[in-house]
């Protein structure tokens, strides 16, 4: 087995058995996930031009299926929690936990896991960009409802909300076209023709980063999971309500890519296939795989950040129990991928 088919069928679980081991070191790295969020996102970013983006049918509807599910889950998960007698901070643990879980944007490195799977690099790239801008806007507008510090306005909490969201995930995007322009600028100045492309040795960073900000992550889940002082109950509540989500969410997803199909895979960002065994022979399944990646594989990352800098804490527990199953979910699906690869 090659170095880069074990990295494909065991970096993920090792990342979270690493980090879940170390967790007393790697929980102190914690301040550098914001900046790891923005690098992951230029360099997704980086992969394709913006002026080639398409938007497709499934877009739309993933994208509205997200946010309608978002308040559905909130509000439903707070009138079950009143109805059952869970006390005030478990209700909003519970509720602030499950919403996040679907208001999450997609993941930065998604787009490399859906090519190895046979799926549409660019179609969900653009899906991507889409799904950020969108919690950019939806995130500074919803908050200030779910969760209300009293002393501060709706729009003083929006606006708070707003300029350590946006930065985060729309300087990124401003970053990469600014380098595309400037670098396709200077070709034309110089009688050339070359456009900017990112070299394929660097088409994976996303992945890597991803790899790597899981370690940390599970070192600050150990970490809270053994000192938070909080009921079986809600942390059971939690687990269970991540794994359904993560399902509902990955088979959802699947069902729009495969019932709305995007008309072609894109103008894809390299030549190669990164896997060919594993590439559908028909536009139903290549949307139907991405699809299912855009709406399923949530950045985690940014998730724990916005319960940590914006809501109770301790409803990271939901985003951080998303990221095992996520994990889990995409380690098996890479592992059938790669092992389809050896067979042919």
């Amino acid at each position: 087995m090659g170095i880069n088919q074990f990295i494909d069928k065991y970096a993920l679980a090792l990342s979270m058995v690493i980090g879940a081991v170390g967790f007393q070191s790697f929980r102190h790295l914690t301040p550098a996930l914001p900046p790891l969020i923005g690098l992951m996102l230029f360099f997704t970013f980086c992969k394709v031009n913006p002026l080639d983006l398409r938007l497709h049918r499934w877009h739309w509807l993933v994208l509205l299926t997200q946010l309608m599910l978002t308040v559905v889950v909130y509000y439903g998960s707070l009138t079950l929690c009143k109805h059952c007698g869970a006390g005030t901070d478990d209700t909003a643990i519970i509720s602030e936990g499950l919403m996040i879980c679907f208001l999450m944007p997609t993941a930065t490195a998604a787009p490399i896991i859906a090519g190895k799977l046979g799926g549409s690099i660019q179609n969900l790239t653009t899906f991507t960009l889409l799904s950020n801008i969108a919690t950019a806007i939806v995130v500074p507008a919803f908050f200030p409802l779910v969760h209300t510090e009293g002393h501060l306005s709706f729009w003083a909490e929006m606006w708070i909300i707003l300029r350590r969201v946006a930065p985060l995930l729309l300087l990124p995007f401003l970053a990469a076209w600014a380098l595309r322009l400037a670098y396709d600028g200077w070709q034309r100045h110089q009688g050339s023709d070359k456009r900017f492309v990112l070299a394929r040795t660097w088409a994976q960073v996303p992945f890597y980063l991803w790899a790597g900000t899981l370690i940390i992550l599970m070192g600050d889940i150990t970490y809270s999971l053994l000192h938070a002082d909080f009921s079986w109950w809600t942390l059971a509540v939690l687990m269970v309500g991540s794994l359904l989500a993560c399902l509902m969410q990955y088979y959802f997803g699947r069902w729009i890519g495969y019932h709305f199909p995007a008309p072609s895979k894109g103008k894809e960002y390299e030549d190669i296939v990164i896997n060919p065994a594993a590439v559908p022979t028909t536009m139903a399944g290549v949307s139907r795989i991405t699809a299912g990646q855009s709406f399923g594989q949530k950045n985690t990352t940014l998730g724990i950040w916005m319960c940590q800098a914006f809501l109770n804490p301790l409803s990271a527990i939901a985003p951080a129990a998303y990221i095992i199953w996520q994990n889990a979910f995409n380690s098996a699906q890479l592992y059938r991928a790669a092992s389809v690869k050896e067979n042919t």
